[in-house]
């Protein structure tokens, strides 16, 4: 199941559609803060295989959602979605514990087959 921070509702409701429909998966939540998402993502430990976050938040930003995610279980994932994957970001995601960075304006493809190949459980 995918935990999706994202502040956008539309943005965040196409994303979620698009998982479900594409990637077959379900979307086990959604936050707009990072304290919400850290405060869910650290309170449901086995809740999550993956958490789909944005770097610009309403409160906060999702580098600190990485930080916070940093010793999650290795089966976990922690994805980057955001309109500013410069190359600059990319690596600061990574080196933050990221596991993969898509850009929601031209690697959406990408992005969901990442999510299809990561196996997380189906609807």
């Amino acid at each position: 199941m995918i935990y999706l921070v994202e502040d956008n509702d539309v943005v965040r409701d196409s994303i979620a559609s698009m998982l479900k429909e594409i990637a077959n998966v379900k979307v086990a939540g959604v936050a707009s803060t990072e304290a919400e998402a850290t405060e869910w993502l650290l309170g449901h430990p086995d809740g999550w295989q993956m958490a789909v976050v944005d770097l610009f938040l309403l409160q906060g930003s999702g580098l600190g959602i990485l930080t916070r995610c940093a010793n999650r279980k290795p089966s976990q994932k922690v994805v980057v979605l955001t309109n500013y994957a410069t190359p600059d970001i990319r690596r600061r995601a990574l080196a933050l514990g990221a596991d993969a960075v898509f850009d929601k304006t031209n690697e959406l493809d990408k992005f969901l087959g990442y999510c299809t190949a990561s196996r997380i459980s189906a609807i």
